[in-house]
């Protein structure tokens, strides 16, 4: 235990896991106080996705690099992947589509743009109209079967890319030496616990967050698209993001737009498509991959931009910001203009 303390003493956003019992206390005396629970499950999630990164980092330095790195592919993405399978649970389709379309937007514009700012200290003009409502009707059984042979393929595909990276390439994904020492290594038993105690945690909490995400979003005049595209994105990447931006205050601007563009491509290669498999288990109804238009369009620009921005090899401060206003053009829009506002979803 005691590399565990030690870990949560020397992490201040670890100290945000105070938050986890008090949540969970909140849920059984207050059930009906739906924002302040919204807010709670907000502040305990954080620290619990900050620990269950440690915990993977931790179970994967100990089982080699194939499998280290396997599990690190998989397990990246752990809270949001049981956030969207709890809202999945609950039929809250929209939100679990938002989370996905945001989780990809803010890795490759909110993390990375972040990232090159801070990189960049220390050593626009966008439609909001293009990501309004402009829905088509469509044939609902055709989407759903069309969306799992998608998921299907999506998963073989990211099943390629690991074989890629982890073992017939692994040498072009190797990083650089930057001389650094390294942190104490926790136990195996302790990171294998730790890892599904926290997993449990974060499975209590989701469901909290999940059960008063509706009235909340209400009160504080926020949509379940908003919520989604936002709030889950950034509280799901909150542990990568203070890793990539440590990085960037360490002048590693290559580790942080690795870890965004990594963790964008597992969402989207991953996390969507086993979401829709689990839809058939787990949810009311199974769930397709057709997003609303806004989605499409605000996820095509933050790809294409991030690709000009890292394809020329050189970062500036600046380019950072551009990226960060671009992410605040998108969360004003759903904010104001949220989807449904014209029209039918």
């Amino acid at each position: 235990m005691d590399p565990l303390l030690r870990e949560i003493r020397h992490t201040p956003l670890l100290w945000m896991l105070i938050f986890v019992p008090i949540v969970l206390i909140a849920a059984r005396i207050m059930p009906a106080a739906h924002t302040l629970l919204f807010v709670l499950a907000v502040l305990a999630i954080v620290p619990l996705a900050a620990l269950l990164s440690h915990a993977t980092e931790a179970v994967s330095e100990k089982t080699g690099d194939a499998i280290g790195g396997l599990l690190n592919a998989t397990l990246g993405n752990l809270t949001e992947l049981i956030i969207a399978v709890t809202a999945l649970r609950g039929g809250e389709y929209m939100l679990v589509k938002a989370s996905i379309a945001g989780a990809i937007v803010t890795n490759t514009l909110f993390m990375l743009g972040a990232s090159f700012l801070l990189g960049g200290l220390r050593y626009l003009l966008l439609a909001p109209a293009a990501v309004s409502e402009l829905d088509l009707a469509r044939d609902e059984v055709m989407a759903q079967n069309f969306s799992a042979a998608l998921a299907i393929l999506l998963i073989v595909a990211y099943g390629l890319g690991l074989l890629f990276s982890l073992k017939t390439h692994k040498e072009l994904f190797a990083s650089g030496d930057h001389g650094e020492t390294e942190e104490a290594k926790w136990p195996i038993n302790l990171a294998v616990g730790t890892l599904l105690v926290v997993t449990v945690l974060v499975a209590l909490v989701s469901e909290i967050f999940v059960e008063s995400v509706q009235q909340a979003a209400a009160t504080l005049g926020m949509s379940p698209a908003f919520v989604g595209f936002i709030i889950v994105a950034l509280v799901g990447a909150a542990a990568e993001m203070a890793v990539a931006f440590s990085a960037a205050r360490k002048n590693r601007l290559d580790m942080s737009v690795s870890i965004a563009l990594g963790s964008a491509s597992q969402i989207a290669l991953f996390v969507a498509p086993m979401l829709v498999l689990l839809s058939y288990v787990v949810g009311p109804k199974p769930m397709d991959l057709q997003f609303w238009p806004g989605a499409v369009t605000m996820a095509m620009i933050a790809a294409v931009t991030a690709t000009f921005v890292t394809n020329s090899g050189r970062s500036a401060w600046f380019i950072g910001a551009l990226l960060l206003f671009i992410y605040a053009v998108f969360a004003m829009t759903l904010y104001m203009v949220p989807p449904g506002s014209h029209g039918p979803v």
